[in-house]
């Protein structure tokens, strides 16, 4: 049976788990690996503390995710399939570890983000 999301070691578990589809994924994960070149070392841990404080209000995010899309964006036009897609393998990837309250908040906040992100990035 799957548990709710209760804590970092989950979140931990989420963000490494749906990074490890990313980066070979057909669509999207070309952003990742080629045009951004994530180093993953450093991006894994921020998104940690990202989606821990989203769930969690701990406030040990700090970071810039706006400025970084539309860095991106400079460098490789995204448009809004990329977004959804993403989406897509967020939630898919949240719906195969957990179950539960937290599960359901973070699959809302994820669009929710996505969508302002998609919005002001494109506009």
């Amino acid at each position: 049976m799957k548990t709710d999301i209760r804590n970092r070691k989950d979140i931990e578990l989420l963000v490494d788990t749906f990074y490890d589809k990313i980066k070979t994924d057909a669509v999207i994960g070309f952003l990742f690996t080629e045009i951004a070149q994530v180093n993953w070392e450093t991006h894994l841990p921020r998104m940690y503390d990202f989606w821990e404080n989203i769930l969690f209000y701990t406030g040990n995010y700090n970071g810039s995710p706006m400025q970084v899309h539309k860095d991106l964006h400079s460098k490789c036009p995204m448009n809004p399939e990329h977004f959804q897609h993403w989406v897509i393998v967020f939630t898919t990837t949240v719906d195969e570890l957990f179950e539960g309250e937290k599960a359901i908040e973070i699959k809302e906040r994820a669009l929710n983000i996505a969508n302002v992100i998609m919005y002001k990035t494109l506009a």
